[in-house]
C-alpha cells in the first residue's frame, strides 16, 4: 500500500497549460531579437572584405599627343547665306586665338586616333574652315558638326576607323569636372538623321567645356578623350559670345509642336544657342611629340 502511495504517475498537463508555455509573447521577442541582432551582424560585416576587392584601378590619362585648333570670327560670313567652302580662306578674319589640346591615347585610342585624323586631313575630311554650331554660356560649346561644306559643317569623313570606344562603358569614366574638357558629342550630337544612318557614319563633332565650373549632366554621356593644355583665355572668348536664345514664348510653342508629333519643332530649335557671330575653326594640325609620353594630366 505504501508503494502505491509513492508510486503516482505524473498527472499531464493541462492542455492550456501547454499552450501558455509555447505562446509566451516575451520568449518570443527574446529570440526575434537575438535573431536579428545575429543576422544583421553578419550581414554587416561580409562586404568588408569584398568592397576593397572592387576598388577599379586608376584610369590612365597620360597625355600621348598634342594637337591645335585655331579660331577666328569671319564677319562678311552669314548665317542664312551660302558663300561656298572657302571659309577658312575669309579675307577679313579676326583672329581669336590657338587652343593647344592634350590628347589620352592610352585611355581611348581610337577616339584620340579620329581626332587627329580630322585636324590633319588624313581622314579625307577637316576641321578647318567649319563653324562652331552651338556656345552654352556657362557650360561648353561645340563643333564638328557634320552636314555641307558650304554651310561651314564638316564633309562626312570615310576613312576613319569604327569607333568602338562608343559602346565601351570605360570610356565614359573620365567626368567633366572643370573648364577646358575635351570630350566626343554623344549625348550633344546633332548631326542630321540622314547622315547618322549612313552604314560609313563616324561621329566627329566634339564639345570644350568653358566653365566656370563643371557639367556633370555631360558625365557617362560623352567621351572625353582630352584637355586645353594652352589658350583657356580663347576658350573664355568664344563662350562670351552672343547666341540666339528664343523668348519663352517661343518655347513653349516649341514643346507644343513637339508634344504633337510636328516635325518642324526640332528643325526651329536647330538655330537655338548658335552664335550670331560667325566663329570658325580657321586652321588645325598636330604636334608632333619629342617625348612619348607627357605628364598626364586628369580633368
Amino acid at each position: 500500500m505504501g508503494c502505491s502511495i509513492c508510486y503516482l504517475p505524473p498527472s499531464p498537463l493541462p492542455p492550456h497549460h501547454h499552450h501558455i508555455r509555447t505562446s509566451n509573447p516575451l520568449q518570443k521577442l527574446i529570440l526575434t531579437r537575438r535573431s536579428l541582432l545575429f543576422v544583421s551582424t553578419t550581414t554587416i560585416s561580409l562586404p568588408t572584405p569584398l568592397s576593397s576587392a572592387t576598388t577599379p584601378p586608376p584610369l590612365d590619362a597620360t597625355i600621348t599627343d598634342r594637337v591645335f585648333l585655331d579660331f577666328g570670327i569671319c564677319s562678311s560670313y552669314f548665317q542664312n547665306r551660302t558663300l561656298g567652302d572657302d571659309l577658312s580662306q575669309c579675307t577679313d578674319s579676326q583672329p581669336l586665338g590657338r587652343l593647344v589640346l592634350g590628347l589620352y591615347g592610352k585611355l581611348v585610342p581610337i577616339t584620340v586616333s579620329n581626332f587627329k585624323a580630322m585636324c590633319t586631313g588624313s581622314s579625307g575630311s577637316t576641321y578647318k574652315g567649319t563653324l562652331v554650331q552651338k556656345i552654352f554660356p556657362g557650360q561648353f560649346f561645340v563643333a564638328g558638326r557634320q552636314g555641307r561644306r558650304d554651310k561651314g559643317e564638316v564633309k562626312p569623313p570615310l576613312e576613319l576607323v569604327k569607333n568602338s570606344e562608343t559602346v565601351d562603358s570605360k570610356a565614359f569614366l573620365l567626368e567633366h569636372s572643370r573648364a577646358g574638357v575635351v570630350s566626343l558629342c554623344l549625348s550633344e550630337n546633332d548631326d542630321d538623321d540622314d547622315i547618322k544612318f549612313n552604314p560609313n557614319y563616324h561621329n566627329v563633332e566634339f564639345l570644350i567645356t568653358t566653365g566656370p565650373g563643371p557639367c556633370p549632366q555631360l558625365d557617362n554621356k560623352n567621351i572625353v578623350f582630352g584637355a586645353v593644355l594652352e589658350g583657356m583665355d580663347v576658350v573664355r572668348t568664344i563662350a562670351s559670345i552672343p547666341t540666339y536664345k528664343p523668348s519663352e514664348r517661343i518655347r513653349q510653342y516649341n514643346d507644343f509642336a513637339e508634344f504633337i508629333g510636328d516635325g518642324r519643332a526640332k528643325n526651329a530649335r536647330a538655330i537655338w544657342n548658335k552664335p550670331l557671330q560667325t566663329v570658325y575653326i580657321s586652321d588645325c594640325g598636330e604636334f608632333k611629340v619629342v617625348k612619348p609620353t607627357l605628364p598626364p594630366t586628369l580633368p
